[in-house]
């Protein structure tokens, strides 16, 4: 009796546990991932092929199912190809994603670090562009400038971009409170609908959201206003004070904050 109720609590009661709870954690980061890949276009796409093939199914529409029966290859292959960015964008958050590790938070004495400078250099209408990593790595980024491996502090970052240097122009790359590089090349962003008015650094901030889970703080040179970008959103204008509210949030710091979701143009 014994071995056989172990059996029926384990086929009735947790197995259907374990089965949801699994579906559940897997559904929820494929819609993390769709979210930051803004891939969600891809997903109601599909959602309304279906949505069609099913009601021309139980309407019993012989001539439009046999359409959709001959499409549906052809569609196959042609959403591989519009949808293309996001795709790969997809399986390269996947291929990099650790699953079960949290974001590396932020210590809040070091975001003030950054962003007393960020502050000394919207004033002077000096451009900055500076990457928060998280859970993705950033090798190939940090490949593309000078390795420094030094302490964050507002000094070093009005050093690097409040003069003409030769660091100045590129990305400054931060992980785990720590100025990993200096001078990095972002990609440009792929997006066509991005306000001619955004210059490169928007743009490659935006690219860079596009293709990972970092955050990118970027002060205007043109205007000294401050943007953010990060889940292939860029957030433009923002006072310091949303700027702070949200890199709290992002980075996982200790305090508590609501993100509000607007000044979007993405």
């Amino acid at each position: 009796m014994g071995k056989l109720t172990d059996f029926w609590v384990f086929n009735d009661i947790i197995r259907p546990f374990l089965d949801i709870a699994i579906l559940s954690f897997l559904i929820y980061q494929m819609y993390k991932i769709l979210i930051q890949t803004r891939a969600l276009q891809l997903l109601r796409g599909a959602v309304l092929i279906v949505v069609i093939y099913a009601g021309a199914y139980l309407l019993e529409l012989d001539t439009l199912r046999w359409i959709m029966n001959g499409l549906a290859t052809v569609m196959v292959i042609v959403l591989a190809v519009v949808f293309q960015p996001e795709l790969r964008s997809i399986f390269t958050k996947i291929g990099q994603r650790d699953w079960f590790k949290s974001s590396s938070g932020a210590k809040p004495r070091q975001i003030e670090s950054v962003l007393n400078a960020v502050d000394v250099l919207a004033g002077r209408r000096r451009g900055a562009l500076i990457v928060f990593s998280r859970k993705m790595g950033l090798k190939n980024i940090l490949d593309t400038g000078t390795l420094l491996d030094a302490e964050l502090s507002s000094s070093l970052i009005l050093t690097m971009f409040s003069f003409d240097t030769p660091l100045h122009d590129g990305a400054v790359i931060i992980h785990n409170g720590r100025i990993n590089s200096a001078g990095c090349f972002l990609p440009l962003s792929e997006q066509t609908d991005i306000r001619r008015s955004f210059g490169t650094r928007h743009r490659a901030a935006l690219g860079l959201a596009e293709e990972t889970d970092a955050v990118v703080l970027i002060v205007s040179e043109e205007t000294g206003a401050i943007s953010l970008a990060y889940d292939a959103n860029l957030f433009y204008d923002l006072s310091i004070e949303e700027t702070r509210r949200k890199l709290k949030y992002l980075l996982n710091s200790r305090e508590e904050v609501v993100v509000e979701e607007e000044n979007s143009f993405a």
